[in-house]
């Protein structure tokens, strides 16, 4: 499953590039991140709590995800699913890059998962809700920093 979200935003490709290439921020603006924690000595990894309801039911995910590519100058970050249990587990790769627009900054993120759970149409329409409410809280974030 691939979902894709963009965000036009008025401010800096810097400033926007801030709220999304730090995993602990993402709870303040999606509110499928319940919780990103940083793991103590791992450097930029993070224990993330995903939490959404799925129809009649809530859904409770935790992922250890690393950050495996982080460009600045670019405004370009990538964050992967990395267990350290020794077993094998699904993938999820979340890319966010920012781009310089005339009077502000455009945020392009895709966010791929290669399991077979929460398929079926059901999370890509959650997926799409949490986006389109995070796109809000996000541009109130950034407009608050102004």
């Amino acid at each position: 499953m691939d979902v894709h979200a963009s965000l036009d935003a008025p401010c800096t490709a810097s400033e926007l590039f801030a709220f999304v290439d730090d995993l602990e921020r993402y709870p303040a603006w999606v509110d499928l991140v319940h919780r990103a924690v940083p793991v103590e000595g791992a450097g930029a990894e993070w224990q993330v709590e995903l939490r959404a309801r799925l129809g009649p039911l809530a859904r409770s995910k935790q992922l250890r995800m690393r950050r495996t590519q982080h460009d600045a100058s670019a405004h370009r970050v990538v964050f992967e699913r990395h267990e350290v249990d020794g077993r094998r587990h699904s993938p999820w790769v979340l890319t966010a890059t920012v781009d310089d627009l005339d009077g502000g900054s455009a945020l392009h993120m895709h966010l791929h998962y290669g399991g077979g759970l929460w398929t079926g149409g059901v999370l890509e329409r959650t997926l799409a809700d949490q986006i389109t409410n995070g796109r809000e809280r996000l541009l109130a974030l950034v407009r608050s920093t102004h």
